[in-house]
């Protein structure tokens, strides 16, 4: 699929269109960037940051968790969201930042034959699933706090599925009509977890915050909540714990015997709200 997407991309230190290649993507001027054999891009720059990538460990339980159809109510939130967005919205692809395994990306492409997606996330191990996860996605690993390697005006939608949000990037990268939908945790998101297994809490204005880095170049048009309990078993819920941010502060040991210690199967609220904005 980089083949077809390939247009879209710029390169991450010149800004000029990139020439796919047997292997790599490159510039005249020397530039280079590996396509690895399980079909991603990697257009890091050579002085990038991955302390807070997702691991390898982190992406297997993500894609274990999510394959179980755990959020299937907020991937269809969010297709029927696009839907709406992309029957009137200009031409461009969709794309997806901190796109991880891809499954949300997937779920939209699905809802919209005929557009392409770009799945962009820091994480190698999030970039070999999303490369697979639906035919009409290309992977790139990239990093999301930097200017995306997204040639200007090239995305009909942008997606933010709890992950980082640069809203200078997410404004430059859409064409113009296009739209920016933001997906977030609510305070009530595993409400049942966060206590007895010492998780890391939403931050409760958290909802403010996002309002006030978006200000500057959006406006929020629209905002959904989708709210449903959860039935979970002891495997399930140490994969969502070993597949967010809690994983990178949880010990394993005592982590295991606080899931023992809950009741089997646990009833868990997933709580998020889908918000649409546009660029202002």
């Amino acid at each position: 699929m980089l083949d077809e997407l390939v247009a879209a991309l710029v390169c991450p230190y010149c800004r000029e269109p990139l020439t796919l290649m047997p292997g790599n993507l490159r510039r005249p001027n020397g530039h280079h960037f590996d396509i690895a054999r399980q079909g991603y891009a990697n257009l890091l720059p050579g002085d990038a940051q991955t302390g807070t990538a997702d691991t390898a460990a982190m992406v297997e339980a993500r894609d274990t968790f999510l394959g179980e159809a755990h959020f299937a109510p907020i991937e269809r939130a969010l297709a029927e969201v696009a839907v709406r967005l992309l029957a009137d919205g200009p031409e461009g692809c969709v794309v997806d930042v901190g796109a991880g395994t891809g499954r949300y990306l997937a779920a939209v492409l699905d809802a919209v034959p005929g557009r392409l997606g770009l799945a962009l996330d820091i994480s190698k191990f999030a970039a070999r699933r999303a490369a697979k996860a639906h035919p009409r996605i290309a992977a790139v690993v990239c990093d999301a706090w930097r200017p995306l390697p997204v040639r200007t005006a090239s995305a009909a939608l942008v997606l933010d599925v709890f992950a980082p949000r640069n809203a200078a990037e997410f404004a430059r990268v859409l064409a113009s009509g296009g739209a920016l939908v933001v997906v977030t945790p609510t305070a009530r998101h595993l409400g049942e977890l966060i206590g007895p297994l010492g998780m890391l809490t939403v931050d409760p204005l958290k909802a403010e915050r996002l309002a006030e880095g978006m200000a500057d170049r959006f406006t929020r048009v629209e905002s959904i909540e989708v709210e449903e309990r959860m039935t979970l078993d002891h495997a399930d819920v140490s994969a969502i714990v070993a597949m967010g941010p809690s994983a990178h502060h949880a010990d394993a040991g005592v982590l295991a015997s606080r899931i023992a210690g809950l009741p089997e199967p646990v009833r868990v609220t997933a709580s998020v709200t889908i918000s649409v904005y546009r660029p202002v």
